[in-house]
């Protein structure tokens, strides 16, 4: 099997990258096949699943045409500056282009130490292989811009944590790991060439037509500020927003401890090195813009460094608010059933946000169950809900199909982290039923499918997962 490589990012200075083949193992072993998504990139997904494909999947084969990388960057970590860090437990094998001429990396995420692992062992246990894989997947069938799931493998090794784990290798797609920090590390080092020639590859691969570096830094503001409304939108928590971990193309990446709220609060944060809700989920608009800033000054020495320059940044900086207003605005319309627009449509729907909060509502199964009547089932008291019920009534009368643009904008399923637990829980036992179960349901999110009813419930309060974790 030839795999399509063009590496068009190892024709940028070598000073923003490190060529490093990934480290072998011992004894990798399929967990699972992408199909679909090796479809779409030209990759034959049973060679991908012979011993020949999970060699190169676990980074015990490097295949023709590949070029392994880890590439550097820096970044603002809960807002401490860190010069250097980088691919500590990533080799990017390649850019892969598909049969359409579409370009995408394909990485390997926990293929061994790098220069840039900084005392770290390179490797990554199961947990967070198969969290990333489900959590992505579902992103990408919910219509989240995201990085995506190839393939995942054991590694026949163990990797120690806080306790000893199988380790296994994630294969991982995107369109481009070019993250803000990459642009930070370059910035940093005043390296003026390599900053212009990173800022012309990222035009012409993501934002082919834009003028300069402030064109691209208006394309990027206008991307993050659809893609964090998409996140509200469904409950999503991306956890370590972190400007290392903010994608220049404006997909979702870095899975670590993310997740989906059950039961609706601004204030809610399930990341375990969160200690001070930095990255809560009412955070997030903020923190976006926090660090897009941070872009901006990276862009700096390209467009000048005097007043006209910082004024014009700051302006762009600043329309991020109303974008993401409006792509917030229409989302949540969306999710009460609204395709029009009337004033006090913003009002309605914070009314019922403040109620959830009170009423330890579900987000998902309120929203949802605006389609069937269920929805006050969520409140603990549902007088509270019949109260708002009345207005929207009132207001969604006016519509022409509001049953059609609820079930369009809400999901039945979404990856709920007792799910997920569970089926990390089940793997480590050497079961993946329940994995391969979990990822087939929610690859039909919006699906009313009797024999998933199970996996829409929310936790009891012993299957609450309060709090997740990195894989590091």
């Amino acid at each position: 099997m030839t795999l399509p490589f063009d590496n068009s990012y190892t024709r940028l200075p070598d000073r923003i990258f490190v060529r490093q083949n990934p480290v072998p193992v011992r004894a990798p072993g399929l967990i699972a096949v992408n199909r679909s998504l090796a479809e779409r990139l030209g990759i034959d997904a049973d060679w991908l699943g012979s011993p020949e494909g999970v060699s190169v999947l676990a980074g015990n084969a490097v295949p023709e045409g590949a070029e392994p990388i880890a590439q550097a960057y820096a970044g603002h970590q809960f807002g401490g500056w860190v010069p250097q860090l980088g691919d500590g437990r990533a080799i990017l094998l390649g850019e892969v282009v598909t049969p359409d001429g579409a370009r995408y990396d394909l990485q390997l995420k926990g293929a061994g130490q790098t220069p840039f692992s900084r005392r770290g062992d390179g490797r990554a246990w199961i947990g967070p292989v198969l969290r990333e894989y489900i959590v992505s997947e579902a992103m990408a069938a919910l219509g989240v811009p995201t990085t995506r799931a190839l393939a995942a493998v054991t590694t026949g090794e163990t990797v120690y944590r806080e306790a000893p784990f199988p380790g296994a290798v994630l294969a991982r797609v995107a369109a481009s790991h070019i993250r803000v920090g990459t642009f930070q590390f370059i910035a940093a080092r005043k390296d003026t060439e390599a900053l212009k020639a990173l800022t012309d590859h990222v035009i012409a691969r993501h934002y082919p037509g834009v003028d300069g570096p402030m064109g691209l830094l208006e394309a990027v503001i206008a991307a993050q500020a659809r893609l964090v409304a998409k996140w509200m939108s469904l409950g999503f928590i991306h956890g370590v927003m972190n400007t290392d971990n903010m994608a220049i193309s404006g997909e979702t990446i870095d899975y670590g401890p993310c997740a989906f709220m059950d039961f609706y609060h601004p204030n809610t944060v399930f990341s375990s090195i969160d200690q001070h809700g930095r990255y809560a989920y009412s955070n997030q608009p903020q923190i976006a813009v926090w660090n897009l800033a941070q872009l901006a000054s990276a862009f700096l020495p390209l467009m000048g460094e005097e007043a006209p320059a910082i004024e014009a940044a700051t302006a762009a900086l600043h329309r991020f608010g109303d974008l993401f207003e409006a792509e917030w605005l229409a989302r949540f319309r969306a999710k009460i059933g609204l395709a029009t627009e009337e004033e006090g449509d913003g009002a309605l729907i914070e009314t019922l946000l403040s109620r959830m909060a009170l009423q330890r509502a579900d987000f998902t199964r309120t929203f949802r169950g605006l389609l069937d009547g269920t929805a006050r089932e969520e409140f603990e008291e549902p007088e509270a809900f019949d109260a708002w019920e009345r207005d929207w009534k009132a207001r969604v009368a006016r519509e022409k199909d509001p049953k059609a643009t609820i079930r369009s904008a809400n999901p039945a399923l979404i990856p709920r982290n007792h799910r997920v637990e569970e089926a990390i829980q089940a793997a480590l036992g050497g079961d993946y039923a329940p994995f391969h179960r979990l990822n087939a349901a929610l690859a039909r999110p919006y699906a009313d499918d009797p024999a998933h009813a199970d996996l829409r419930l929310s936790p009891r309060p012993e299957e609450e997962v309060r709090r997740t974790f990195c894989g590091t």
